[in-house]
């Protein structure tokens, strides 16, 4: 087993903690992808085949189907509070929330949809940590997408305004059709293999 000591800049960190801030003051030489969760620092693993798949077609057919008002976004950040900065792996955004190209993270205001695809490493992220954390920022619509039995599911969440937390819609493994956030069908069987 080869390991290799933390680079000086990731550890301790800055004094008094990681913020969401620090994440477009990281150097050069800091791994791509880079999640805060509750001020901890989350360095994302390789994707999977079945990850880059999933996201790939899907954010595909949302950009199909979105109206205007809208845009969808991959491998961007979400602001979450200054202690909390994850990455969805697709979001559906206000489309004049998108307009510069300096951007670096979107504010959860501006979000309609967060999707996590479930990769083993990422799984108590993906369907504990991460959902709690949206609901809580009041995002309206949550889907996860994980593999069974070598096909992709997708699970369907909305926000319950009045418990602020996420309440399970639908358990999808054909076609889907929906009217919230915007109307569209998703073929999910096509999103893997």
């Amino acid at each position: 087993m080869i390991t290799q000591a933390l680079p000086e800049w990731f550890y301790p960190g800055p004094e008094g903690g990681w913020t969401a801030d620090d994440l477009d003051r990281l150097p050069p030489e800091a791994p791509r992808r880079i999640e805060l969760i509750h001020g901890a620092l989350i360095v994302t693993s390789p994707q999977s085949l079945f990850h880059m798949k999933v996201v790939n077609r899907l954010n595909s057919t949302l950009e199909a189907q979105v109206p205007a008002t809208l845009f969808v976004a991959r491998e961007m950040t979400l602001r979450l509070g200054r202690r909390s900065r994850p990455e969805p792996d697709v979001m559906v955004v206000d489309a004049a929330s998108a307009q510069s190209s300096e951007l670096t993270a979107f504010e959860a205001g501006d979000v309609s949809l967060a999707v996590e695809v479930v990769s083993p490493e990422s799984e108590e992220r993906d369907r504990e940590v991460k959902p709690g954390l949206y609901a809580k920022a009041g995002i309206p619509h949550f889907w996860r997408i994980e593999k069974d039995t070598g096909r992709s599911v997708l699970y369907v969440y909305e926000l319950d305004p009045a418990t602020h937390a996420y309440v399970a819609t639908g358990v999808h493994r054909g076609v889907m059709k929906l009217d919230v956030p915007f109307p569209l069908v998703v073929d999910v069987p096509a999103l893997y293999p």
